[in-house]
């Protein structure tokens, strides 16, 4: 009898965790964005779809990223004349040329504007897309017909959130930047005494000066999203979402974050619990290289191999820092693959193997590679923690030097401007990371300290999007603070309450004490007169 007890306790133990674990055959609507950030949505996609769900995704048709056809997937495809692509590649080659000019307030200036206009030219691109997508009956009957239970978003453009808030479901956000720089700054408490902003190259260590230039750089995250951003969804929420609605709400709105960061990667700073943490959650253990590959990989012996890419925007360096880096590699006794696409430079060496594309999660796994040197994506910076390889970032734009800042500042990188890139410089730099010991001592005490966790950050992933299905979203971890009158949220009507409430008796007794005074004063001089 006891031990058929025992068994039915298990057999409910095992039927609670399964239910718990898994949603079966959910219907799942994405709107992601193109380019490096669709990398990390695959990724998901490809889980959720592993484990039933039923998934339909909206791509544009000039999506360069994102194909029409695919077995892990549906399409929702939205004409488009034009794509982000153009947008990016025009911005980041003027990028690059104004970087290589050297730091001036006239290149900040001309970044900064340049930058701006990009940016608020692809949400406006978006937008007159997402006006298609309501403005088509059909569309739209299917859309609701279709029975979603969930809405997963990147909400580094916003279309994707005025679509759940029109559809009236559940979302959860793939995320790591929002319509206006870096999540957490319209979602915790971020004070900027200690808070760096993206774009500010600080740290968590701030003298006077350094918070004077934080608040500097936020002020323009706050113009970006008070008078660039927002009012063009503004427009779109009026026009389309009963009662209206802006940005900010629709973003605080959201059920759950799935943040692409950690506090290995990222300095300690509030949150809310409604984030969840999942740096690094597209690493698994490295596969076998393809043949050819391992070969060259083992060829270099003792020495091993350096690594050079510069992630999916960039194909190709300036040809004269190209020529610079190609004849410092081919000096050195290490083999090198770089991915770079275009005309090859002139000073390349035999060791050093060009290619179009590489499987960079498995380099990085293989035990003979020595250094990583990237631009400081989000992707590549994860992936080198997660791996333990040392890095040399060139970053070029975006948030690229605060990445590799970040791990400078832990001592596993080193940081090259574009600017600042010779052969002299490169050598230096590249030596230093390849013979001084501690650079990949603390790379690989950050992997062990990112790989020590309790869930792996892709179970933590899935939980959490089956877990808002389950429960028809997850209102219960949204604070009340977005909703509060910024005078309610620091208390400063509470403030006003309790001066008054002290100060008002203090001064009664001090007039009334006052008066009594000179009355006895006036009654004095009364008598002896």
């Amino acid at each position: 009898m006891a031990l058929t007890r025992f068994s039915g306790i298990v057999i409910m133990s095992l039927h609670l965790i399964l239910l718990t674990s898994h949603c079966d055959g959910e219907n799942i609507l994405v709107f992601p964005v193109d380019g490096s950030h669709w990398i990390n949505m695959k990724i998901l996609l490809e889980e959720l779809h592993t484990r039933g769900h039923n998934i339909s995704v909206i791509r544009s048709s000039t999506s360069w990223y994102i194909p029409e056809k695919s077995p892990l997937y549906t399409s929702i495809t939205i004409e488009m004349d034009e794509g982000l692509e153009n947008f990016f590649d025009i911005y980041l080659q003027e990028h690059m040329r104004a970087q290589r000019e050297g730091a001036s307030l006239l290149t900040f200036l001309k970044l900064t504007k340049d930058f701006l206009s990009m940016i608020t030219q692809a949400h406006l691109v978006w937008c007159n897309a997402t006006i298609q997508i309501f403005q088509n009956p059909i569309l739209v009957k299917n859309l609701k017909e279709s029975q979603y239970d969930l809405v997963l978003a990147d909400p580094a453009m916003g279309p994707g959130l005025v679509l759940a808030k029109y559809l009236e479901l559940p979302l959860v956000l793939n995320v790591r930047w929002i319509t206006s720089g870096e999540g957490h700054f319209i979602l915790a408490p971020s004070p900027l005494s200690y808070i760096p902003v993206p774009g500010s190259g600080l740290t968590d260590k701030m003298d006077f000066i350094q918070r004077v230039k934080n608040f500097f750089f936020y002020s323009i995250i706050k113009f970006q999203e008070k008078f660039l951003v927002g009012p063009i969804y503004d427009n779109l929420c009026n026009k389309y979402i009963e009662g209206g609605c802006d940005i900010v709400s629709l973003l605080q709105g959201a059920d759950i974050w799935l943040f692409r960061s950690d506090f290995v990667f990222e300095f300690p700073r509030p949150t809310m619990p409604n984030v969840v943490y999942i740096g690094g959650f597209q690493c698994k253990p490295a596969q076998p290289l393809p043949a050819d590959l391992e070969e060259f990989v083992q060829s270099a012996g003792e020495h091993g191999v350096i690594i050079m890419t510069l992630g999916t925007f960039v194909n190709a360096l300036p040809k004269e820092v190209a020529d610079e880096i190609a004849s410092v590699f081919a000096k050195m006794p290490q083999k090198v693959i770089w991915r770079h696409k275009g005309d090859h430079p002139s000073t390349l060496g035999n060791n050093t193997l060009i290619v179009d594309w590489m499987p960079q999660k498995d380099l990085l796994g293989h035990p003979q590679i020595k250094v990583f040197v990237a631009h400081g994506g989000t992707n590549g910076v994860q992936e080198a923690i997660y791996y333990g390889v040392p890095v040399l970032g060139i970053p070029l734009f975006f948030d690229q030097y605060d990445n590799l800042l970040r791990l400078q500042e832990r001592g596993a990188a080193k940081i090259i401007q574009l600017a600042d890139v010779n052969g002299h410089t490169f050598e230096k730099t590249i030596k230093e990371l390849l013979h001084k010991v501690s650079y990949r001592e603390n790379m690989q005490r950050l992997s062990s300290l990112h790989r020590d966790q309790p869930t792996p950050p892709m179970d933590q992933a899935t939980f959490w999007v089956e877990y808002v299905m389950r429960h028809k979203g997850a209102p219960h971890l949204r604070t009340e603070a977005y909703g509060m009158p910024w005078y309610s949220y620091y208390c400063f009507d509470v403030l006003i309450f309790l001066v008054t409430a002290v100060t008002l008796p203090l001064f009664s007794i001090f007039a009334i004490a006052k008066f009594l005074c000179c009355r006895r004063k006036k009654r004095t001089k009364t008598k002896q007169s």
